[in-house]
């Protein structure tokens, strides 16, 4: 499957820190019902994740609540510890951002948006995306090409609504 308008996002666990620790977190329960962002990216710390894409989202979080989004959630095939740790650095968890750990890569293949660097030491990665979903069903999608970051920011995202 590619992220395609009109698809229905796959099922996939997801993995978040909560209060007790690491809990698990079934994607489609999370949708069910509702209009989400969902913007998948590289990896925690990595430069144009950290400098480009998520401050997009930190950016213009408000502006998609005011679109009636119920939901701004950052993805990446990275172990649910460092995605908390990132967004709370980041203050993208203050600023209302959840973070889902995709942590074996299986949302991430089963998007078709899985790659690797070697010379990063990057292997399974997510390819940068943003899509707004209602109830699972994907209305709007914007697929980066690889080494790029501008189709997929919030204001982007947020131009095309």
């Amino acid at each position: 499957m590619t992220i395609s308008v009109g698809d229905k996002l796959p099922d996939a666990t997801m993995v978040t820190i909560g209060e007790n620790g690491p809990e698990p977190v079934e994607l489609s329960a999370k949708l069910a019902g509702r209009k989400v962002v969902m913007f998948g990216l590289p990896g925690a710390y990595t430069t144009g994740c950290s400098t480009v894409h998520l401050p997009s989202f930190i950016r213009t979080v408000d502006q998609f609540r005011d679109k009636g989004v119920d939901e701004v959630i950052c993805v990446s095939v990275n172990d649910p510890f460092v995605l908390d740790a990132w967004g709370r650095e980041t203050g993208a968890k203050d600023a209302g951002i959840t973070f889902l750990a995709d942590v074996d890569g299986s949302l991430t293949r089963a998007l078709d948006m899985a790659f690797s660097a070697p010379q990063f030491g990057l292997y399974g990665r997510s390819g940068r995306y943003a899509v707004v979903a209602d109830d699972g069903v994907v209305t709007l999608a914007h697929i980066d090409e690889p080494g790029v970051c501008d189709a997929s920011t919030g204001e982007s995202l947020l131009e095309a609504m």
